[in-house]
């Protein structure tokens, strides 16, 4: 918390903007409470971003990894199914 000394940053709903790699003008899907505070309809894990955004720039986010510690991981670790990458790039 900040207290006064300027605006929080919200931890329970967040928006984000895309543009290119397929994606249509003017989707948008989602929504907050009334004060804007926590994410209340079509939520939408940080995994299941990453994997859409992959996809969308042509990768497959499940072949994509890296070795860590002796062990492949992949950048959407065990998420990413819910992948809204067809749902953004259709009319």
């Amino acid at each position: 918390m900040q207290g006064n000394r300027g605006r929080d940053q919200n931890p329970y709903g967040f928006s984000a903007w895309l543009a290119g790699g397929g994606v249509r003008g003017g989707k948008a899907f989602g929504a907050t409470d009334e004060l804007g505070f926590r994410a209340v309809e079509d939520k939408v894990h940080m995994h299941d971003l990453h994997a859409t955004l992959l996809t969308l720039l042509g990768l497959d986010h499940e072949q994509l990894t890296y070795l860590f510690e002796g062990r492949q991981r992949r950048l959407t670790d065990v998420g990413g199914e819910n992948n809204l990458a067809e749902r953004l790039t259709q009319g």
